[in-house]
């Protein structure tokens, strides 16, 4: 009978986002009854279990059919990042900088360096290096937000966090001519690759702000219309950036700075997302958990372990120095410090992008970084909750969705109000 449906059941995109997101909230509420548990961590347990590697309730096709739902969630993540990196900011306060270039730094040469003791040593523990410099700006947003949090800690930690993915970024371009050329790649790919990539990107991203800096002025007294601004910006920038073989991750990270700084008056960089938002968060974590490897994770736990524990102290030892030399005081640099050390999103992409060019050296880079990203994204969140706790930063009450803004919105715990994602030059709401 052709009118039925086959067995088994195909799972398409639409399913299995709307799957994602329902038992995501049911780990999200789990771990809500828990005061000290992130809802991020109920989030990734519940993806762990579902996902192939345990359940199997999910499969390998089905978490690559959504793989486009968790780009543009990831970039809508970074676009509001990449708000928090305010060049005039740099510009008078330069030990930002600073504090990033030496942590990144030290942390490159200790993963490196370590690495070294467990047998990855040459080109796939530099390209691991340059990986670990990189941190996870939802885990930091998602967690802030859940608390309430907003202060000096919060406000530097989110430029050294986009700081720390441009770096990374660029450090990554770096190695890829003698990956290339180990290889054996022709010159002009060897050079001409790496340059595409970050060069590509970076005027894309650039474009795309451009054009919704200008649509957002000419549009400014129809409020309506601003989020979908936003939200068509960022989608049509992942999507060029697939097409044109660029990184859908550094794209719209130079989005939201380009935006950051075009605008005099805000237009579109504090616009809220609103609740919804919330919806973003959960499948990105959902698809974490579920992309979680196991077997990595027991077959490589000696170098994993390094990993973590190299970059841990190296990111923590090198904000924590390096503020306090900057007369930060010494509590708010170290939960700065402690605030680094969750790492995901541009990682993977990293990983995938080694994995797809050199696949000799992509096995021990993806088996190790996605081991550690499994230990990392399981204790990070509540190492990002309890240092936000320790940091002396002001903590709202975390509000569910039936309370309301003196302006009548109404915001969800967890979600992002566009007000709390500003200039770090602006004062606090």
């Amino acid at each position: 009978m052709e009118f039925l449906p086959v067995w088994p059941f195909p799972v398409n995109t639409l399913f299995f986002f709307g799957f994602l997101l329902f038992c995501g909230a049911l780990g999200g509420y789990v771990a809500h009854r828990w005061p000290w548990i992130p809802s991020i961590t109920g989030f990734m347990v519940v993806g762990l279990f579902a996902g192939p590697n345990v359940l199997g309730l999910i499969s390998p096709e089905a978490l690559a059919q959504s793989r486009i739902v968790v780009d543009v969630a990831l970039a809508l993540i970074l676009y509001r990042l990449g708000l928090s990196l305010d060049i005039k900011r740099f510009i008078n306060d330069r030990s930002l900088v600073l504090i990033s270039l030496t942590e990144s730094a030290l942390t490159f040469v200790a993963v490196y360096f370590c690495l070294g003791w467990f047998g990855i040593s040459g080109l796939p523990a530099a390209v691991i290096g340059t990986i670990a410099i990189s941190s996870s700006p939802a885990v930091l947003i998602h967690v802030a937000h859940e608390l309430g949090a907003s202060g000096p800690v919060t406000t530097r930690s989110m430029s050294l966090v986009a700081l720390n993915n441009v770096i990374a970024f660029m450090a990554f371009a770096a190695v890829l001519p003698a990956l290339y050329g180990q290889a054996e790649a022709p010159l002009s790919i060897m050079i001409g690759a790496p340059l595409y990539q970050v060069l590509g990107s970076a005027a894309l991203g650039a474009a795309m702000g451009w054009a919704l800096h200008l649509a957002a002025r000419t549009t400014k007294a129809a409020h309506q219309y601003q989020l979908a601004l936003v939200i068509g910006a960022v989608m049509m920038t992942v999507g060029a950036a697939l097409v044109l073989k660029l990184s859908a991750l550094f794209a719209p990270l130079m989005l939201g700075m380009v935006v950051r700084s075009l605008e005099r008056t805000n237009l579109v960089a504090d616009i809220e997302f609103g609740p919804s938002f919330e919806l973003f968060f959960i499948v990105l974590f959902v698809y974490a958990g579920a992309n979680m490897h196991v077997s990595e994770m027991l077959h490589y736990w000696p170098a994993a372990l390094a990993f973590v524990f190299a970059r841990s102290a190296a990111k923590w030892l090198g904000v924590t120095l390096t503020a306090a030399a900057c007369r930060t005081p010494l509590q708010q640099a170290s939960a700065s410090g402690l605030l680094l050390m969750p790492m995901a999103g541009l990682a993977i992409g990293l990983v995938n992008t080694t994995v797809a060019l050199f696949p000799r050296e992509g096995l021990i880079v993806g088996s190790t970084v996605l081991a550690a990203v499994a230990i990392l994204e399981t204790i990070g969140p509540p190492i990002a909750a309890r240092a936000l706790r320790w940091s002396g930063d002001r903590l709202g009450e975390t509000v569910d969705s039936s309370a309301a803004r003196p302006d009548g919105h109404r915001i969800a715990k967890g979600a992002i109000d566009a007000s709390d994602v500003r200039s770090p030059d602006a004062p606090p709401a």
